[in-house]
């Protein structure tokens, strides 16, 4: 993966084969563009597949609506769709924000796509079978360091 620029709000760790989206602040559709983006390019660059995790639990606000998850979604269930199965955990106690992946879930619902939601990032590192410390937020600098070093 040779020089990758990695959006501000996401990590890919390769050695636990993990793709980290961590929204701050609004949600908006250029964040999820940048992520899903990132996400396609990183799927058609490894040959094996990987899990993601979600962590909205920093997010203030959400500038996104029903009829733009739903595109997104279908999207994502189309471009994924001859691919191994794979895990996607989301992170979020908000309710109004959990409204928003759930449409998600249920979209991905007949896909490779496993979708689940949780309210406790314990939970989520146990589903994925990864050590809660990796789910943990970093600072943007961790997650440059880490993609270096799958160069």
């Amino acid at each position: 993966m040779n020089n990758i620029k990695l959006p501000p709000d996401v990590a890919f760790h390769e050695d636990i084969r993990l793709f980290i989206y961590r929204p701050r602040g609004l949600l908006s559709e250029a964040s999820v563009d940048r992520a899903v983006t990132f996400l396609g390019d990183l799927e058609s660059r490894l040959k094996e597949p990987f899990n993601r995790f979600s962590d909205a639990s920093a997010i203030d606000g959400v500038e996104l609506n029903y009829q733009y998850v739903i595109q997104v979604s279908l999207y994502r269930v189309l471009t994924y769709a001859d691919r191994p199965p794979v895990k996607s955990a989301i992170l979020t106690t908000d309710s109004t924000i959990g409204h928003y992946f759930q449409l998600h879930a249920i979209i991905t619902q007949d896909s490779p796509i496993n979708v689940r939601i949780f309210r406790e990032r314990e939970d989520a590192a146990k589903w994925l079978r990864v050590p809660i410390e990796r789910l943990a937020p970093k600072s943007v600098a961790d997650s440059q360091s880490n993609l270096e070093e799958t160069k």
